[in-house]
């Protein structure tokens, strides 16, 4: 179970960094249209909107990678930080969906709650 615990600490860190780097390119892209547009008022939309999403999916992405960090330190509460962070990830079709149930499959398992909770 050890190398579950593994494969999921690094799939989460490993997914978090992904998609902050598709924030940083819709974020760039976006601007970068802003700019090229001569329309103002649309380039003003487009400027904002890359920044509210940016900031939005920076939100909900980092506790998946501090989750993820603490569970390669098998701290305890990493285990419920990323049970909520599966949950979510389950309506990101389709490769939260699939990181989603394995990682709640591996964290909700008896004895990844004894190994976690020995290592406290």
């Amino acid at each position: 179970m050890n190398k579950h615990i593994s494969a999921v600490a690094a799939l989460h860190v490993g997914y978090g960094i992904f998609r902050i780097l598709i924030v940083f390119l819709i974020f760039f892209l976006f601007n970068a249209i802003g700019r090229i547009a001569d329309e103002p008022h649309a380039a003003y939309i487009l400027v904002n909107f890359s920044t509210i999403i940016g900031l939005f999916m920076l939100v909900i992405t980092i506790p998946g990678i501090i989750g993820g960090i603490a569970l390669f330190c098998n701290k305890y509460w990493a285990r419920i930080l990323l049970l909520i962070v599966s949950a979510l990830n389950l309506l990101c079709i389709p490769f939260g969906t699939a990181l989603g149930a394995y990682s709640i499959w591996v964290l909700v398992q008896e004895e990844t709650q004894k190994i976690l909770k020995a290592k406290k």
